[in-house]
C-alpha cells in the first residue's frame, strides 16, 4: 500500500478564467468528491501532485489531504488528470474520496517476471491485458499484478483464471480471459503458408 500528502487549498470560485488565472500562479483547479459529501472546489501544486502520485501504485496511491479545507484529512485516490496533449503540462485534477473500510475497485498494471521459455527459442511474449481491474479493500491494492512467466511455451496462454493474485484482491470476471500469450515464427509460417495455399487452391 502506497501512501501520500497532498495540500490542497479551497477556492470559492470556477470557470475557465478562474482556471487560468490559477495556472499563472503555479497551481491547477481540482474537485473531491465521494459518496454522500458535497463536491468541493479546490486548487493543487502541480510538482506536489507529482510527487504524491510518483509511488509504486502511481493513480491508485492512498493520498491523505491536507490544508485549511472541509476535506483535510480525508482519504483519496486520483480518478482523473487532464493533461495538456502538447506541454504535458497538468490542467485539471479529479480527486475520490475512499472509505477504508469499503471495497474499491481500480485498474492495476500486470507485471512480468523472468523470461519465458517461448522467448528464449525465438517466440515473442504478448501481453494482452496491460492492466487489469481489481476489487480489494483500499490498503490491499497493490502496485501491480506480477505474473511468472518463466515457464511459458510457445504456445502457451495464460487465462485470467490461471493468475495467483494477491490475497484480498479479486478480478472480477465472467469469461475466462487471456492475459498473457507466446507466440512463434513457426505458429506464424504455418498459417501463412495455409493461407498462400488456399489462395491457389
Amino acid at each position: 500500500m502506497a501512501t501520500a500528502e497532498l495540500k490542497v487549498t479551497q477556492r470559492d470560485r470556477s470557470g475557465k478564467g478562474v482556471a487560468r488565472s490559477l495556472r499563472r500562479q503555479g497551481m491547477i483547479p481540482a474537485v473531491v468528491y465521494g459518496r454522500g459529501l458535497t463536491p468541493a472546489t479546490v486548487a493543487v501544486t502541480p510538482k506536489e501532485l507529482k510527487t504524491a502520485i510518483s509511488t509504486e501504485a502511481g493513480w491508485n496511491t492512498l493520498i491523505t489531504l491536507q490544508g485549511e479545507t472541509e476535506y483535510a484529512g480525508k482519504v483519496v485516490i486520483l480518478k482523473d488528470l487532464q493533461v495538456d496533449p502538447i506541454r504535458r503540462d497538468y490542467m485539471h485534477a479529479d480527486f475520490q474520496v475512499i472509505d477504508m473500510t469499503h471495497v474499491v475497485n481500480v485498474m492495476v498494471p500486470v507485471h512480468t517476471l523472468g523470461k519465458s521459455a517461448g522467448e528464449k527459442v525465438g517466440g515473442t511474449l504478448q501481453v494482452i491485458r496491460k492492466e487489469l481491474e481489481v476489487s480489494c479493500l483500499p490498503n490491499a491494492i497493490p502496485g501491480a499484478i506480477e505474473v511468472d512467466v518463466t515457464a511459458l511455451e510457445i504456445g502457451d496462454v495464460l487465462h485470467i483464471d490461471d493468475l495467483t493474485l494477491p490475497a484480498g484482491v479479486e478480478v472480477p470476471h465472467e469469461v475466462n480471459f487471456t492475459v498473457i500469450t507466446c507466440v512463434g515464427h513457426k505458429a506464424e509460417e504455418s498459417e501463412g503458408t495455409s493461407t498462400e495455399e488456399t489462395e491457389e487452391e
